[in-house]
């Protein structure tokens, strides 16, 4: 990482947090399905609340705990005195290839429209655990975000077409990607090519910087698929927004002192780190590949325009996508 990005990233941080109030979610989502992930809890719960207050058709709440989901969809509707069908939970855990390709099965055999991802379930843990074939950060916050992307662009494509609407994918993304390290993501940094090995290795994984380094992952693909997906008319519109340091609930109960004291004085509130989240899935193809911080486009991290990010981000898609493959065979056509 580079002392000017890290500076960077931590100054835009601390001066959008204590001097910027995002603009309160007003755009309507009438007769659009909506779906959110990981939406009983933090960013997704209060974004899915904003989403109904604005009129959604239907939200579908992805959730690995249908009870807790349940217990969600009602507290939004009591807040919002919306109809009980406005709110659909699905069970969706990102821990399991296996619930991924399930959910998106259903979703393409249930409905009729889809017209917004808003792909917000991830976690943060500096614990190393693998879950599928991957370390369970990576997994969770990347590989299984994608291929739910990738397994959804049929639909999306499809409503894309029949209704003649921009569709939009939304994957949360943080500002920590400006201080992630490369060192498991440059190949010329080790004698390891391949980077999901370095990722997965136990003995040199860096788990105090993995969180962000997801997120850095995250913006490689975002910019990929977005090339990609240029080519079909009307356009499916991916980007990647950043709710900036908020109390969300990400880091659980096993923070230090100093921790929770800086998430007191300096993290924004659950509610107005969602606004941002609503603004993107409300945004437009000017946001196509972007990330957007305080609810417009930024530059993201030199990690990620410089020379060697643009080298990075090739050859990671082109692992990610074949990693894809194997979880689910033919799914690069469907871009």
């Amino acid at each position: 990482m580079s002392l000017a990005s890290t500076a960077h990233g931590t100054i835009s941080t601390f001066f959008s947090n204590l001097f910027i109030s995002l603009p309160y979610p007003n755009t309507s989502f009438e007769n659009q399905t909506i779906i959110v992930t990981g939406s009983n809890t933090g960013l997704g719960f209060e974004a899915s609340r904003h989403l109904v207050r604005l009129g959604v058709h239907k939200l579908i709440m992805a959730v690995r705990n249908l009870e807790k989901g349940e217990k969600a969809k009602r507290e939004i509707l009591t807040s919002t005195n919306r109809p009980d069908d406005s709110i659909e939970v699905w069970n969706l855990d990102m821990d399991s290839y296996e619930s991924v390709k399930k959910f998106a099965v259903r979703i393409s055999t249930s409905l009729d429209r889809l017209d917004g991802v808003l792909a917000n379930a991830g976690i943060m843990t500096t614990e190393f655990r693998m879950s599928e074939d991957n370390e369970r950060t990576i997994t969770v916050n990347v590989v299984a975000t994608f291929l739910l992307i990738l397994l959804l662009l049929p639909k999306l494509h499809e409503s894309a077409e029949k209704y003649k609407i921009n569709p939009r994918i939304v994957i949360v993304n943080s500002a920590l990607h400006y201080v992630a390290s490369t060192k498991e993501l440059d190949p010329n940094d080790n004698n390891n090519n391949e980077i999901f090995s370095r990722l997965n290795n136990p003995k040199t994984a860096d788990m105090s910087s993995r969180y962000a380094v997801s997120k850095l992952l995250v913006l490689y693909a975002v910019r990929e698929l977005a090339e990609r997906l240029k080519a079909r008319k009307p356009l499916v519109v991916i980007n990647t927004p950043n709710p900036s340091f908020c109390k969300s609930g990400l880091m659980g109960n096993d923070v230090s002192f100093g921790e929770r004291t800086a998430e007191k004085l300096l993290a924004r509130s659950t509610e107005m780190g969602s606004r941002a989240l609503v603004h993107a899935l409300s945004s437009g193809v000017e946001s196509h590949g972007e990330y957007l911080t305080n609810c417009h486009v930024q530059q993201p991290s030199c990690l990620v325009t410089d020379a060697k990010g643009v080298q990075i981000q090739k050859k990671f898609w082109k692992e990610l996508v074949q990693k894809l493959e194997k979880v689910a065979p033919g799914i690069e056509s469907n871009i």
